[in-house]
């Protein structure tokens, strides 16, 4: 095991991290540019993910899945972000929607689509932001009206992420207009040849621009009453909270894992470009700022694998999840920065991956809860101790 290597590597995780490296160089960082220009990954990156065993890897093997737990998950998740090969979801696919179902599927919704989701002959996407409603999931106004054995779904989303390529979505709902949070459920649709379904534009993005995020319509669109997650109506909301943790956690360690790439970026550049005859690694300005990103890079990450620790003890709360999230997204964002200005006019440039970070990065104190919403969420925390 490296030096470098977090507290919780093992050895059969060194290797698995291995393949997982080789793949996003072989078979996705060679298609970024075409996949930037398309606003959208080819299909079949999510069959070739499967083959490998990359997707719902933490999913038990009876469903289909790698056997593995949340640490497979961060470590794919880790060498996603510093491969800046984020063109296609995979946390959404597996880290979050296949424990959605995991956590409160029926068996037979579980045996039906997580197989499906192993081999990436499904896609998977979330469907909770509406163009009213983005953090206040309370506030939704898709509903879904039970007639007989089925629901009948009206409504839009957007900001969904994999929403191109989605073969099945797990659509937040009310089901209880007149009640905020107890009126959300979770409902799971198979979109292909569903009537009433359809897919917006593409949307045009900052940064992420390979990733495929689209709106979501539906117009009387029926899907079977059991298709409802969780067994009753109303438990949406409570399940979202639940499964939040998990989600943040992830986006604070891919955070931290670009924030680490920035500065190996920089440090590289600043030692063969000169300028007043030395190499910038030379000026003290260069040195202190490196030093300042490296500083709170290994910061983020001493946080981070504590985190990681305390999710697999079953230990990670709400607010020290939204800690992780809203500090290291933060500072993502400024570390890029420093590094970027280091570059000079070049770091505005695209070709250069520093750029793409810049842009890539803005994002992350926005999903997944933005950060004024983690602050609240820990200081209400606060105001319960």
């Amino acid at each position: 095991m490296s030096a470098s290597s977090p507290p919780w590597m093992t050895p059969d995780l060194e290797l698995f991290r291995d393949s997982i490296r080789r793949f996003f160089d072989n078979e996705v960082a060679p298609y970024e540019d075409k996949w930037r220009a398309q606003h959208h990954p080819d299909r079949d990156i999510w069959r070739k993910a499967g083959e490998i065993g990359m997707l719902c890897a933490s999913i038990p093997e009876e469903y289909g899945g790698g056997g593995g737990d949340f640490l497979h998950e961060a470590v794919i998740c880790i060498e996603q972000n510093r491969a800046l090969s984020n063109s296609f979801s995979l946390n959404v696919h597996s880290g979050i929607l296949a424990h959605y179902i995991l956590r409160y599927g029926t068996e037979q919704q579980k045996r039906h689509w997580l197989p499906r989701m192993t081999t990436g002959e499904m896609v998977g996407a979330i469907a909770m932001t509406e163009p009213s409603a983005g953090s206040d999931l309370q506030g939704i106004k898709t509903t879904a009206v039970r007639e007989g054995g089925e629901y009948v779904i009206n409504g839009s989303k957007t900001f969904i992420t994999n929403g191109y390529h989605a073969d099945l979505v797990c659509v937040a709902v009310k089901t209880d207009p007149s009640a905020r949070g107890r009126g959300v459920s979770l409902v799971m649709l198979e979109t292909r040849d569903l009537k009433g379904y359809r897919q917006g534009r593409f949307l045009e993005k900052i940064g992420q621009r390979g990733q495929d995020t689209v709106e979501l319509f539906f117009d009387d669109v029926r899907v079977p009453a059991e298709n409802l997650l969780g067994g009753e109506e109303g438990r949406g909301f409570a399940q979202l909270m639940e499964q939040l943790p998990q989600e943040r956690l992830l986006i604070a360690i891919g955070a931290v894992a670009v924030m680490q790439r920035a500065v190996e970026e920089t440090s590289a550049y600043v030692r063969q470009r000169e300028a007043f005859g030395q190499p910038l690694m030379a000026l003290q300005n260069t040195r202190f700022k490196l030093a300042e990103c490296k500083t709170t890079a290994t910061i983020a990450q001493t946080f981070v694998d504590q985190c990681v620790m305390q999710l697999m003890a079953g230990k990670l709360d709400m607010q020290t999840a939204a800690m992780a999230k809203w500090w290291t997204t933060q500072m993502n964002c400024q570390v890029i920065d420093e590094c970027l200005q280091l570059h000079g006019g070049y770091g505005y440039m695209l070709e250069y991956p520093i750029a793409r970070m810049y842009a890539d990065a803005r994002v992350g104190k926005i999903y997944g809860g933005s950060n004024e919403i983690m602050k609240e969420v820990i200081a209400r925390a606060i105001e319960r101790e």
